[in-house]
């Protein structure tokens, strides 16, 4: 009995190989721990510090419009530069190029009258900056990680962002309460500024040797191989159809008004982190799965169905329950995703993909949430909650049966994913090179 509760017990625990096995893969994971912080923090207080100055909601909402476009255009040309360039120079260069921005956002707040122009503007190069280092860090985990830990380090990567979810934020809140967005986004850039400290102790990680340069060229390359892969566009599409039918909290508030618990709104946006985190915290089981195709498919239907069910919720704790669940299913479906996207996609081309998945996963929340904010002003917040989650059900099945490659997809058949494990080892048997 003993032996198979310890058994139990290891096969929920966190796995800490990558962070054992590899220098460069802690220290990145090391600086993104400390940087999660701050910009958690910094997210907080840019939308504060707006309504403060101009008690507009328009003001506030035109700061997430006007990130929009460095999103997309800097996504795509960061998936380009990551691809033809060394991504250590692109992912400590961002980080410099991010800290300025919280610099120029804390000189700003410290104006005896702060300008609001500096918000958008600061709002929209960090955005930018972001977006343009961000493929570069989700390519970099294929060079410096073990190919079959590929799914441990997707694990401890959402376990990260999890913790960083939960806590920051209402640190955030108290910090601001307290303080002033002045101290928030001084902290925000004491974390970029330790973060660098770091980075630039990571080894040089070049790109391949026939890579590339960046290119509107290379861009459509990028895109064609993805259209070519319909297992990862699998990845892609199931993920935008459960977030565009069910996303939904832009109802929170009102959600928590009809619950006549307005206290009850941090706790509805802090339930699907919380569900996250414990699906982290448990998620060594994912490492033995291989079908994970089949994976995506069943949490991105849990999710709607536990997007669903709080349609049907009648007090605060099981709304609670039911985002959580949802938060849950939705990151066992980003670990399988990404180790997918890892183990299969080669090296010249990881960084123009990180770039499409950027878009992917980040569009289709904002989607989701004016879809969500349509379909509620015709029938009403359950309704929009409801129906939402059971066209994220169907959507889901649809691609499900239209896509029978990603459907079948399994890890230890899969001809990319064999071809990618095969060079990793034939890497590692190279005298010429050094393998993660």
């Amino acid at each position: 009995m003993r032996h198979r509760v310890r058994r139990l017990v290891r096969h929920l625990s966190i796995d800490l190989s990558p962070l054992r096995d590899s220098r460069d893969y802690r220290l990145l994971f090391s600086s993104g721990v400390i940087t999660m912080f701050g910009t958690m923090i910094a997210m907080v207080a840019v939308p504060y510090q707006m309504k403060e100055l101009t008690d507009s909601y328009l003001a506030v909402g035109l700061v997430s419009l006007a990130e929009f476009v460095p999103m997309v255009v800097c996504g795509l040309w960061g998936g380009a530069i990551a691809d033809a360039l060394d991504r250590r120079k692109i992912i400590v260069l961002s980080e410099f190029g991010l800290l300025i921005t919280s610099s120029a956002l804390m000189v700003n707040a410290m104006l005896p009258n702060p300008q609001v122009w500096v918000l958008y503007v600061m709002g929209a190069a960090s955005t930018g900056i972001a977006c343009l280092q961000r493929p570069s860090l989700e390519a970099v985990i294929q060079q410096v990680v073990k190919h079959d830990q590929q799914s441990a380090a997707a694990v401890l990567s959402s376990l990260r962002w999890n913790f960083g979810a939960i806590v920051a934020p209402a640190l955030g809140g108290l910090l601001l309460a307290q303080y002033g967005p002045a101290l928030a986004y001084g902290l925000d850039s004491l974390t970029f500024l330790l973060s660098l400290l770091l980075l630039w102790r990571v080894s040089s990680l070049p790109p391949s040797e026939d890579a590339a340069p960046a290119s509107l060229k290379s861009l459509v390359e990028g895109v064609r191989y993805a259209v070519r892969r319909h297992d990862l566009m699998g990845t892609y599409l199931v993920d935008i159809a459960a977030m565009l039918f069910a996303m939904a909290t832009a109802l929170y508030p009102f959600l928590a008004d009809e619950l006549r618990a307005p206290e009850a709104l941090g706790l509805f946006y802090s339930a699907a982190a919380v569900g996250a985190l414990i699906a982290s915290v448990t998620g060594r089981w994912t490492a033995r799965v291989r079908r994970h195709g089949l994976g995506v498919i069943i949490a991105a239907t849990l999710w709607g169905v536990a997007v669903a069910l709080t349609a049907l919720a009648p007090n605060v704790w099981l709304v609670f329950v039911c985002i959580a669940l949802a938060g849950a299913a939705d990151m066992i479906s980003g670990i399988f995703r990404m180790t997918m996207w890892n183990q299969t996609i080669p090296q010249e081309f990881r960084g123009r993909l990180a770039g499409i998945e950027l878009l992917s996963y980040a569009s289709g929340p904002m989607l989701g949430n004016a879809r969500a904010s349509l379909m509620a002003n015709i029938g009403g917040t359950r309704f929009s909650l409801g129906a939402g989650g059971l066209l994220c059900v169907a959507a889901v099945l649809a691609l499900a049966a239209a896509l029978p490659k990603f459907r079948r997809y399994d890890a230890t058949t899969d001809e990319h994913a064999l071809t990618e494990k095969a060079r990793r080892e034939a890497l590692l048997q190279s005298p010429t090179q050094e393998a993660p």
